[in-house]
């Protein structure tokens, strides 16, 4: 029998170690998109590679981050002081720049868990600088990773660091970006080791699987909650570049304490850059589900084993290869939480909020400046939906991004650029009893020629609200 408080008290060490990653992470990242952004999440698995913890970061990146570490569990046996990294959206991945990396822990040469990291870098090569072009393949938008050992018993590979390295316009970057992310491993195996030592090795190991029953447990509790039913709803993307628009369908039926949620009737894949990977499409049911619960629900495992997701192999929300996926978790991502959220609504008027921006507005630029190549990507935040209770925030990343707008004086420290302006676009949010978050407004000078690239959704079809 496990007691309740020190269940607590674990869940929080655990949290806590994901948090203490993350934050070590940023400190110590070299570009600006990570160390500024906040472009990276950072999670804790126990033993059998099934998330127990994960710190406050990007939700498209956690919910998907199980899946490669499924990935590499299936490729490797690690051992003390290996890392596995990659970014291949068909092992797990979301699109190429999200680089994530797998470590174990061990107490006593028993392996006690996994720590987990995934962090966008700006660029990975491909068609254009910043890795996000308009793209018809997955070999346009730059180097494909599948799971490779990156560090052997504490030793670099060197070939696999080179050939990574030296595939992006800005390799320099990449070497500091990638030293963040390993040097979190250590952060993590030492918290791993220092909690099973703590607890002792099964004790932990028992603790860590209640973690997963209790995050089962409350998502069926969650689920209780909405009325036995099936609600759908469908929206649209604008077009992938080559035509358009793109349907995106659901169905969600609640039965009991189980949802299946069913893309039937979603687009095929399409030319462009607007697929979404599988686990991209799984991540966002989890977190529009996970919204539903209490602010201190308990996130792991356990809250996927009460849902069922059905999609349809060759649509647009679950691609074959070798389909272009860079706009996927961005931009195609945004709109499944707008359809599931559309459905949920009907269930639970009272908890959903209006739909928000729907796009991450998503930019890069790149060239090169006295003889250095630089890349730059980012996301501009938009309004957030209005609230049953509130209005929508202003100027914001919402549901599947979690970033921040990038400071003037970060930008143009860092690149030949100059802000013209920056400022909350009045009035744009939409009135009504609550009225929804407004826009943003950002104009930009170039000091230098530039390749520019632009990724964004809703100028076709508006939010609904």
């Amino acid at each position: 029998m496990i007691d309740p408080i020190d269940l607590e008290v674990f869940r929080h060490r655990c949290a806590a170690i994901a948090e203490e990653m993350g934050a070590a992470l940023g400190r110590s990242a070299f570009s600006t998109n990570i160390k500024e952004r906040r472009d990276y999440s950072c999670a804790v698995f126990d033993a059998a590679g099934r998330m127990i913890a994960q710190a406050a970061h990007i939700p498209v990146h956690l919910g998907a981050m199980p899946r490669s570490v499924e990935a590499v569990l299936t490729c490797y046996a690690l051992a003390p002081g290996d890392v596995v990294i990659v970014n291949d959206p068909y092992h797990g991945g979301t699109h190429l720049p999200d680089i994530t990396t797998v470590a174990p822990a061990f107490h006593d040469g028993a392996l006690v868990g996994y720590t987990a990291t995934r962090a966008h870098h700006a660029d990975v090569g491909g068609m254009t600088p910043g890795s996000m072009p308009m793209s018809r393949e997955l070999l346009q938008e730059g180097l494909v990773i599948p799971p490779l050992r990156l560090i052997e018993a504490g030793r670099r590979n060197e070939a696999v660091w080179q050939l990574i390295c030296h595939n992006s316009r800005t390799p320099d970057e990449r070497r500091g970006d990638l030293a963040a992310q390993l040097a979190c491993h250590r952060i993590g195996a030492e918290r791993l080791a220092a909690l099973a030592a703590g607890v002792g090795g099964a004790r932990s190991a028992r603790l860590m699987a209640a973690l997963i029953e209790h995050g089962a447990r409350h998502m069926r509790a969650v689920i209780r909650r909405l009325p036995d039913g099936c609600y759908r709803f469908s929206d649209q993307l604008d077009g992938d570049g080559s035509g358009g628009p793109l349907t995106i369908s659901v169905a969600i039926t609640i039965a009991g304490d189980q949802a299946t949620v069913d893309f039937d009737g979603t687009a095929a894949q399409c030319r462009g850059p607007l697929n979404a990977p599988r686990a991209v499409t799984e991540s966002v049911v989890y977190y529009c589900f996970r919204c539903l619960g209490d602010a201190d629900m308990p996130t792991s495992a356990g809250i996927f084993e009460p849902l069922t997701v059905a999609i349809p192999a060759g649509s647009i929300l679950a691609p074959r290869p070798p389909a272009p996926v860079a706009g996927g978790n961005v931009e195609t991502a945004q709109r499944v939480a707008d359809v599931v959220f559309g459905a949920l609504a009907q269930a639970a008027p009272d908890r959903i909020p209006a739909a928000s921006a729907g796009t991450m507005n998503n930019w890069t630029f790149g060239g090169v400046r006295d003889g250095r190549a630089f890349a730059y990507y980012e996301t501009l935040g938009g309004g957030m939906g209005a609230r049953p209770y509130a209005a929508g925030l202003h100027a914001v990343q919402t549901h599947m991004t979690n970033t921040r707008n990038t400071p003037v004086e970060a930008l143009e420290r860092q690149f030949p650029v100059r802000v013209r302006r920056l400022a909350i676009r009045s009035e744009s949010g939409g009135a009504g009893r609550h009225a929804g978050g407004d826009g943003l407004v950002r104009e930009i000078e170039f000091l230098a020629p530039v390749v520019v690239s632009l990724l964004g959704e809703r100028r076709r079809s508006a939010p609904y609200g």
